[in-house]
């Protein structure tokens, strides 16, 4: 199973171009599903479903899913559904590179199935631009402002590309916050003829599963969550929520540099005559100061906002923290350029273009607390928390919603200590920057019935840093219904750095590989 990181690697700023526009006039909700065969051992198919649960012979909008057969089916259990996270990330997409590795999870005793939530990917999804064109015509060179001076320009584009968003999407906006994708996945688990959901959920995919355990809680037969948003900070508004998910990612980035340092200079290129950290500082100072060089990157600068992109897409994944530290020392000797390259699949019109719909259910999801005008504010606060994130999620994630030009009526803001018939079994990462480690702790006391698995390793989910431990205690779960011992601890295989990092320690048979998913919001 250690091609799984493989696949999501490719899968990190990939998530499908826009299919279909906009919401349409078809026929009524899917009595049935019809699968058409989409590759080995996999089927597809598209699911029509109401714009409205509330109105389920309005307007409809298509889902697109996809199925992973059992490869055991004699012995098959039922139906394991998953969702990879973002919001956005295509499940789609997932499960067509990785669904074999999904597939061993459950011992080859699930059919896999996902699909791409509505507002994303190859579903009806949100547009805020009619073409590629129009949004790099949109963004040009724009980055994320780092200085009081640019900022004002940056917050201008937020609002209106907010206000493009309402205009190109105004049908589909209000109705794709996660309550509406829970009652799309009770709509599965019905056409697929399932009594109870088993369910992965990762990441924002916590969130999802939460509230479905929420407002279906007698349809849960099983159910891991792993790398756990908190529900109520995620409906309190985008302020708290954002402050909750960046509150350990800069002690994600100290481990990153203190694991460099024990490794030494042969594993790590920033380990040498002085901590790690010390020459990460001055290269800041001096990023702050100016762009540096990056002569085989377009531009040919590499700026303190880039410099910050980079290391959030890569602080989240320890089997790339060794390029990282390779990339870092380019830099601090005058070569941005391999920085500049990472920065660059986000500050691009596909990357920007990725982020429509991502930042669409966050707004729908978390309201903004504050106007646009209380940036200084909001940006200070939250750089205050992460030097990395905080910049990044408040340009990106709180300023177009603050100018959000429409809200979700149906949003599901709780309660959230709904009792499940089996133990909902959440992994929580001891150090990982997008979901903090307290937020499982948090969820275990919230629910009314739910187990916290400990994993002791680095990275946001814990396929980040490959643990036999942990899967062995999920497929257990899935299988056969037996949830750890509360207060259970699973170490991770190896440590960063290692050169056989992903790959399983002696004794232990293969597990999930590293997985390192580019989600705009966790």
């Amino acid at each position: 199973m250690r091609t799984l990181g493989k696949h999501l690697g490719r899968l990190r700023l990939a998530l499908l171009l826009c299919l279909t526009a906009c919401v349409a006039s078809v026929p009524p909700v899917s009595p049935h599903i019809a699968w058409n065969a989409c590759g080995r051992h996999l089927q597809c198919a598209r699911v029509t479903v109401p714009l409205e649960w509330s109105k389920p012979t309005g307007p409809q909008i298509t889902l697109a899913i996809i199925r992973h057969l059992a490869s055991k089916p004699k012995i098959r259990i039922g139906t394991l559904f998953f969702n990879p996270g973002g919001p956005g990330v295509s499940g789609v997409s997932t499960v067509r590179e990785a669904g074999d590795e999904l597939d061993t999870l459950g011992d080859g005793r699930f059919d896999i199935v996902s699909w791409d939530p509505r507002g994303t990917g190859a579903s009806t999804h949100v547009r805020c631009f009619t073409n590629l064109s129009a949004v790099a015509k949109f963004w040009g060179d724009l980055g994320v402002p780092t200085t009081a001076s640019a900022s004002p320009a940056y917050l201008r584009k937020t609002i209106e590309f907010a206000h493009r968003c309402g205009e190109v999407s105004h049908a589909l906006l209000p109705n794709i916050s996660t309550a509406e994708t829970a009652r799309d996945l009770n709509h599965l688990r019905e056409l697929l003829g399932e009594q109870r959901v088993t369910y992965l959920g990762w990441s924002y995919g916590s969130f999802l599963g939460t509230t479905y355990a929420n407002m279906f809680p007698t349809r849960v037969r099983a159910m891991v969550l792993d790398g756990i948003v908190d529900p109520i900070r995620n409906v309190a508004g985008r302020e708290p929520v954002l402050a909750n998910g960046e509150a350990d990612a800069d002690l994600v980035f100290g481990k990153f540099e203190s694991l460099c340092d024990r490794a030494g200079r042969s594993l790590c290129a920033l380990a040498g005559d002085e901590p790690a950290a010390r020459g990460i500082t001055r290269l800041i100072a001096r990023l702050r100061r100016a762009p540096i060089s990056a002569p085989s990157a377009p531009g040919g600068s590499l700026s303190y906002g880039d410099f910050l992109t980079a290391l959030f897409l890569k602080v989240r994944s320890p089997d790339q923290w060794p390029q990282l530290a390779k990339d870092i020392r380019a830099a601090e000797s005058g070569d941005g350029s391999a920085l500049e390259m990472a920065a660059l699949t986000l500050r691009s019109p596909s990357g920007y273009e990725q982020l429509e719909a991502p930042i669409a259910i966050a707004c729908a999801d978390s309201p903004a607390q504050n106007p646009p005008q209380a940036w200084p504010r909001v940006t200070n606060r939250l750089t205050t928390i992460s030097f990395i994130y905080g910049p990044l999620s408040s340009w990106w994630l709180w300023a177009p919603c603050a100018s959000w030009p429409m809200t979700s009526a149906n949003r599901y803001t709780g309660p959230w200590n709904a009792s499940t018939k089996t133990p909902i079994l959440l992994i929580s990462t001891r150090y990982d920057p997008n979901t903090p480690f307290a937020n499982g702790k948090r969820l275990q006391r919230l629910l009314g019935n739910a187990v916290l698995l400990t994993h002791d390793g680095y990275g946001h989910v814990s396929t980040a840093d490959p643990s036999a431990c942990v899967e062995r205690a999920e497929r257990r779960y899935l299988i056969d219904l037996i949830v750890p011992k509360r207060a259970s601890v699973c170490s991770s295989d190896r440590p960063p750095f290692d050169p056989k990092f992903g790959k399983p320690a002696a004794g232990n048979p293969p597990t999930t590989a590293n997985v390192a998913l580019t989600e705009a919001t966790r």
